[in-house]
């Protein structure tokens, strides 16, 4: 009996190319009469006769649908809107009497391929699967589209039924205000919808995936039993979670429907968490002699996935965490004045850049011991070569001021040479994509990689020669007046100082982002374009914007406790343990080194302490990291080896901060006391 409905499913796939769909199942009769007769003749045979019915049937049906349209589209008595909606009501049944009976014998074609296949051959198996998959997807979008189409359908009957019952009766004053309003609600929603389910789904790299839709029952408590009839009727206020199948999990960013206001419950119980649990972890380290972004980056661990798990919104979390880096780096631009900078310019230039070559240099050898590509050497070393500015940056403003003047000014070498890592990260960026061309091996591969990365090295130049005659137009002809503006409109309201500094800050940003540069130096050169106005303007400008630094900061670090996960680190402790000794021993001698040659006589004391600023890797490894392993520059072990040992040299960096500025400030103190 299996056998002959195998052979029935391979001759109807046959047919199909030169039959139609009725002929099609007649056929299939007439091919099954003319074999043995076997015990289940009966019901295959009464299982054809079906089909040729249905058949049948469909292509009546569909014919007095086309003769119902037509009369409906010569029908002078309907208006042209609701000819219209008739007609396209009547194409909407059409469409699915045809996609309904196209399913069969497209399920037939599958059977098909199927039989046609080898169980052993896991290759083929899969592209069969990824055939079926690639269809019931092109299936849900036509019947997602049927559905929206005949639920509109559906509200518009109903209109249509209220208008009728309106005509046959008097309007109160009310009721006609009223009348108007809806109407007018009709014309906003349509004009604000943008239709971008319609607009995305034919671009190219637009893929379809099924979902899992997760209700938020938050608000309601926990009571479903109303579920299904606030989704028919589609006034749930709560946010949906949709989970794809690789685990991803996504939120709403856009309603569909404008008018109504919603809020991320998620994101905000996620802050408040943190916050909360900041506080008690901030204190705590401060007590006991630690610096207390050490405390945010453990409450981050308590509230991350290796945690409690508790936080919910991850990437929102992180983004406002970005926010704190730039903050950051703008009250550090704020206090290097341009005087300061001027004295170290050339030796953070050059000092940055040695030390990202003898860094590479290194990692190239250790490459070649242990048989590593060098590729990935040379973006392994690139990458833990840059320093951290938000850590950094938080050590000297724990410090005191007067360590920072006169022959003791090693804060303004140690953020020159930060800065220019930050540029060299801007560079690094621009160029992650050129080791992807370069992977199969060849000369032509290499050469043509070899001529895009110095493309793109000579646009990140330009970009950075106009963003500096920017800087200098702005300070000669705007930054001025735009101040002496806002402290004018801002006396006795700040709120329009701090608008205006937070709106010059996302301005640089943009155009440094726009000129693909490193966002974090716009907002570097928003600072020190204020600082150039003078100490009063700093000091003013500091006062307003420091808290809301701190806040963010507090979250940028917590962010960064997100990605440590204990777990991983104890199961590896011992490699990841000497893999970060090494690699903070080695940048601080190389730094060491960098310095004793750069600096003068008069001021290589200064060279312990940077090179322990330095002795430590840049939280935006983990950006790095994740934008290589996705490009296969690197694979999932050496990510998560990159991602442990940065998080590792992170906490260790407090301490040997604090061991080395006490031992040589100490040292530095007595010389010239004597």
């Amino acid at each position: 009996m299996q056998l002959v409905c195998l052979l029935l499913g391979l001759g109807l796939a046959e047919a199909l190319a030169v039959l139609q769909k009725d002929q099609v199942a007649q056929h299939a009769i007439k091919l099954y009469q003319s074999k043995a007769t076997t015990n289940g003749q009966t019901w295959v045979t009464s299982r054809c006769r079906q089909l040729v019915g249905l058949l049948r049937q469909k292509n009546v049906v569909v014919k007095k649908l086309e003769a119902a349209a037509a009369a409906v589209a010569k029908d002078q008595a309907l208006s042209e809107a609701e000819r219209h909606f008739q007609v396209h009501t009547l194409e909407v049944f059409q469409k699915e009497l045809n996609e309904s009976g196209n399913l069969v014998f497209q399920a037939m074609h599958s059977l098909q391929r199927a039989l046609q296949g080898d169980y052993r051959d896991v290759v083929n198996m899969r592209e069969s699967s990824r055939l079926r998959l690639e269809a019931l997807r092109e299936a849900a979008i036509k019947e997602e589209q049927e559905y929206v189409e005949l639920v509109a359908a559906e509200k518009h009957q109903q209109e249509a039924v209220k208008s009728a019952l309106a005509q046959n009766k008097t309007l109160s004053m009310l009721d006609e205000i009223l009348e108007d309003v809806r109407k007018a609600a009709d014309r906003l929603e349509e004009e604000i919808e943008e239709h971008a389910f319609d607009n995305n789904k034919l671009m190219k790299g637009v893929n379809v995936e099924a979902v899992l839709r997760v209700e938020d029952d938050d608000e309601s408590g926990g009571k479903r039993a109303n579920k299904s009839r606030q989704k028919e009727t589609d006034d749930d206020m709560g946010l949906s979670m949709l989970i794809d199948s690789q685990n991803n999990q996504y939120v709403l960013t856009k309603p569909r429907d404008s008018t109504m206001p919603r809020a991320d419950h998620h994101l905000i119980k996620d802050l408040v968490s943190v916050v909360m649990l900041s506080l008690p972890c901030g204190w705590i380290c401060t007590l006991v002699g630690l610096p207390p972004m050490f405390g945010y980056i453990v409450c981050g661990v308590l509230l991350g996935p290796s945690g409690f798990n508790t936080i919910k919104s991850m990437v929102q979390v992180e983004t406002l965490g970005e926010l704190g880096v730039f903050f950051t780096l703008f009250v550090v631009g704020l206090e290097f004045s341009p005087e300061r900078l001027q004295k170290v310019w050339k030796t953070s230039v050059l000092g940055s850049c040695y030390l990202s070559l003898l860094m590479v240099a290194g990692g190239l050898v250790w490459g070649q011991v242990l048989r590593i590509r060098p590729t990935q050497t040379i973006f392994i070393s690139t990458c833990l070569s840059l320093s951290s500015t938000p850590l950094v940056s938080r050590f000297l403003a724990g410090g005191s001021r007067g360590e920072k003047e006169g022959e003791l000014d090693y804060s303004s070498l140690l953020l020159g040479m930060l800065v220019m890592q930050d540029v060299q990260l801007g560079l690094f960026i621009a160029v992650l994509s050129a080791p992807i061309h370069t992977q199969s091996g060849d000369l032509d591969s290499f050469l043509s990689g070899s001529l895009h990365v110095l493309s793109l090295l000579a646009q990140v130049l330009a970009s950075l020669a106009a963003v500096l005659l920017l800087c200098l137009l702005l300070k000669l002809f705007v930054i001025g007046h735009f101040y002496k503006k806002l402290h004018v409109e801002s006396k006795g309201n700040k709120e329009i100082l701090v608008l205006g500094m937070a709106a010059f800050v996302f301005f640089m940003l943009t155009v440094t982002e726009f000129l693909d540069i490193s966002m974090e130096l716009g907002c570097f050169l928003a600072g020190a374009l204020l600082s150039s106005q003078g100490h009063i303007v700093t000091t003013e400008v500091m006062g307003c914007i420091e808290p809301i630094r701190d806040f963010l900061a507090i979250i940028f670090f917590a962010s960064i406790g997100l990605h440590v996960f204990p777990s991983f680190v104890l199961y590896e402790l011992t490699i990841l343990l000497v893999l970060t000794f090494t690699l903070v021993i080695m940048k601080f001698i190389m730094a060491v080194l960098v310095l004793s040659a750069l600096l003068p006589p008069s001021s290589r004391h200064i060279r312990w302490i940077v090179s322990a600023g330095l002795a430590q890797v840049s939280e935006f490894s983990f950006v790095l990291g994740s934008r290589a392993r996705r490009a296969g520059i690197i694979s999932r072990e050496v990510y998560l080896l990159v991602l442990s040992v940065t998080t590792l040299s992170l906490l260790l960096a407090p301490v040997l901060w604090r061991v080395t500025s006490h031992r040589w400030f100490s040292r530095a103190e007595r010389k010239i006391v004597t």
